[in-house]
């Protein structure tokens, strides 16, 4: 249906999201009867804003309840609430509101992805195993019903994942890649000190060499997709590689390591040199130079041990 000029955009509440209807009511259930939802993939951090929402709990108490479903050992499973839960116990509570759902695993799945999905701030490795939860709980609910190949439900459920995420159906796909990389690589990815792209093409490497390429950024620096390819580009040539090799990759001109070339035009040398000066003499100056920045560089680097 188009929007009419003017008409408000009704947003959805939160209720709504979580699919609870007025017929249904909370009960104040003691958290210690409550477990986690198995391999829950969105972290529950002490931050600033978990110190907002337990003040907010101290003052009003649990404004949103919980949704739970019965355990198989006994007591309830968390489905949506696992961040209030914390908040209220660093609130000195010992029970909290929730609601009590019947729901089979996958469908138990797919609230809890979208529940926390609907936070402010969600990490690509949050997402990366949430959207894969997700996949895996859709394509499983439609094996008794849809017909097609594999690769159909498979594109079904990503379109579905997509929409119901804002992205497209390829950003799905990279995210859920990198539920294939090791956790050191994972946190470079939350921190924003490696391009999502990189990370995908590490993703195909397997856990042993990534551990190796991890050792190397670690010791110079992050490297660029072109470099990571280069490695995948050997190891599908050769079925393995070693240390050593993928060392050696790096220093001959297979991913440009050497084969960068800088150019200085005559403009810009008649900045700093004479007419005086041969291009044997400049490059004497340039090397004397660039010797003794590296000799400062090494100087500070081993200061900072």
């Amino acid at each position: 249906m188009k929007q009419r000029p003017g008409e408000k955009i009704k947003l959805k509440s939160v209720d709504e999201l979580l699919g609870v209807s007025n017929e249904e009511s909370s009960l104040d259930i003691p958290m210690e009867q409550i477990v986690p939802f198995k391999d829950h993939p969105f972290k529950v951090v002490d931050d600033a804003k978990m110190q907002e929402l337990v003040e907010s709990i101290r003052e009003n108490g649990v404004l949103t309840p919980a949704i739970v479903r019965p355990a198989e050992a006994g007591g309830y499973e968390m489905i949506s609430g696992h961040r209030r839960m914390h908040a209220a116990k660093l609130a000195g509570l010992t029970a909290i509101p929730a609601i009590i759902r019947d729901m089979d695993d996958d469908t138990a799945t797919i609230v809890m992805v979208e529940a926390n999905a609907q936070r402010e701030e969600v990490l690509p490795s949050e997402k990366a195993f949430a959207y894969r939860m997700k996949l895996d709980a859709i394509k499983h609910q439609g094996k008794a019903t849809r017909t097609s190949s594999q690769v159909g439900r498979k594109l079904e459920a990503a379109a579905v994942v997509a929409e119901e995420a804002g992205e497209s159906r390829n950003q799905i796909h990279r995210f859920v890649r990198l539920t294939e990389l090791i956790p050191e690589f994972l946190d470079m990815v939350d921190a924003g000190k490696i391009a999502l792209m990189t990370a995908v093409d590490i993703s195909y490497l397997e856990h042993p060499i990534q551990k190796i390429l991890y050792k190397f950024m670690q010791e110079n620096g992050v490297m660029k997709s072109y470099q990571v390819r280069a490695v995948r580009q050997y190891v599908d040539e050769n079925g393995s590689i070693t240390e050593l090799k993928i060392k050696k990759l790096f220093e001959d001109s297979l991913i440009g390591r050497y084969n960068r070339k800088v150019v200085l035009t005559d403009k810009k040398l008649k900045e700093y040199f004479s007419s005086n000066y041969s291009p044997a003499d400049m490059e004497k100056v340039i090397c004397r130079l660039l010797e003794q920045w590296k000799a400062e560089k090494d100087k500070k680097k081993e200061e900072a041990k």
